[in-house]
């Protein structure tokens, strides 16, 4: 995430805490572990900015900067 901070690629978490551990959900009775591949991706899982509002340039740019974090061609 800092990654693409430092390159002006905005970034975030949408659900740090899983949906089944929320507290409007807590009446349902699900603890910590009940889901765990949905616990390890809320820890995981970053959102990068796509839509159909950016340019071509901007995905490209999106794209290049998370190949450049992985260790392959980026800008």
């Amino acid at each position: 995430m800092e990654f693409l901070k430092s390159r002006g690629i905005g970034n975030m978490i949408y659900y740090p805490v899983p949906l089944h551990l929320q507290k409007c959900f807590s009446d349902l009775g699900y603890k910590e572990g009940s889901f765990p591949v949905s616990e390890m991706l809320a820890k995981e899982t970053v959102a990068l900015p796509m839509s159909s509002e950016l340019t071509d340039a901007e995905v490209a740019e999106v794209c290049d900067a998370v190949r450049a974090f992985y260790g392959g061609s980026g800008a």
